[in-house]
């Protein structure tokens, strides 16, 4: 059979050129199990990745992608039985691996996961990455707890990570600063659950080794200049989780916060985390409030619209998350989750 894939081609005559391609079975990568795909999602890397940015793509041709979900088709492996449903993110999978911007994927079964009890397929991509990334950061901060008479700063919290991470820190019980350049998002933000927005200008400006303890741990999806900010600021034996680079990947700052007060700088691997991995998506699937995903994952795309969608998330133009509709999902019926 065939089917419909965006394709990312590179050789040493011809230019990078990313499009849709329709490609025959017999074309996959081998793999345990095949999938048909529903649902993906367009996380920052993803943008990179069919713009011909930074060279996130390791092997050409490709197929770009880094989370999908659907439903099996065949398996070789006696963890999944066909028409079974199941996601994947990471691996490699949409950057050294084929992954989900195409209606089949193929992969080892260890790099899958059953679809978690109480979401659907459109559910586990509204969240993919971004959510994964999202819940690791919430469980490195609660494993260290600190000041709790002092809020939760989450840096690049418009963005589908930051998003997630504001909405699932409040859920669980923290207080919860949002920080933000887009000042116009603060009802947003607030809507998610955060009860303090704090100017992205704040956090990049240039200031003193050590600022006052503000912070009872840090989500920081950005990076550089808003990373150092954050790090002056936050309070004793807290942890600050990074997990993203989209203001810069240079470390600004000193080693006070880290030697003075302890403060534990952590990073956060969504690729290759297995242990943390089921219990990041337990976390998703109880906690998460379905409001909440709706707000943060609210626009859906077709495969066509990937390439431009991800311009636009490159350019800052994107609010949360954008859920890629592959096809129709055999598993999707409504999360009964409030």
């Amino acid at each position: 059979m065939s089917f419909r894939a965006l394709v990312a081609r590179k050789t040493a005559s011809e230019p990078f050129s990313a499009g849709i391609e329709t490609l025959d079975d017999y074309g996959l990568p081998g793999g345990e199990v095949v999938v048909r795909v529903a649902y993906s999602g367009l996380n920052f890397k993803d943008a990179l990745a069919v713009t011909g940015g930074p060279p996130i793509l390791r092997a050409f041709p490709i197929v770009p992608g880094i989370d999908f979900a659907g439903n099996v088709i065949s398996s070789t492996s006696p963890r999944f039985k066909p028409s079974e449903p199941v996601m994947l993110t990471g691996w490699g999978h949409g950057e050294q691996l084929w992954g989900g911007f195409g209606e089949r994927a193929s992969t080892q079964a260890a790099h899958l996961l059953p679809l978690p009890s109480g979401l659907s397929l459109r559910d586990s991509m509204a969240l993919g990455t971004a959510g994964l990334a999202a819940a690791l950061c919430v469980q490195a901060i609660a494993e260290r707890e600190s000041r709790r008479d002092l809020p939760v700063l989450v840096t690049g919290a418009a963005g589908g990570v930051g998003g997630f991470a504001v909405a699932l820190l409040a859920a669980t019980g923290f207080r919860v600063a949002a920080s933000t350049g887009r000042a116009e998002l603060a009802p947003y933000l607030e809507s998610l659950g955060a009860s303090e927005i704090v100017p992205r200008a704040y956090l990049s400006a240039p200031g003193k080794p050590l600022d006052k303890e503000r912070w009872s741990g840090v989500v920081d999806t950005v990076g550089g200049d808003v990373l150092g900010g954050a790090l002056r600021g936050a309070a004793h034996r807290s942890v600050v989780a990074a997990c993203g680079m989209a203001g810069g990947a240079e470390l600004k700052g000193t080693v006070f916060p880290l030697i003075l007060r302890g403060v534990r700088l952590q990073g956060i691997d969504t690729v290759l985390a297995a242990q943390e991995r089921e219990a990041a998506w337990k976390l998703l699937a109880q906690k998460m409030p379905r409001a909440a995903m709706d707000a943060v994952a609210a626009e859906e795309i077709g495969l066509d619209e990937v390439v431009d969608a991800s311009r636009r998330l490159l350019a800052g133009k994107v609010r949360g998350r954008i859920v890629v509709r592959i096809s129709e999902g055999r598993a999707d019926a409504e999360s009964p989750r409030a």
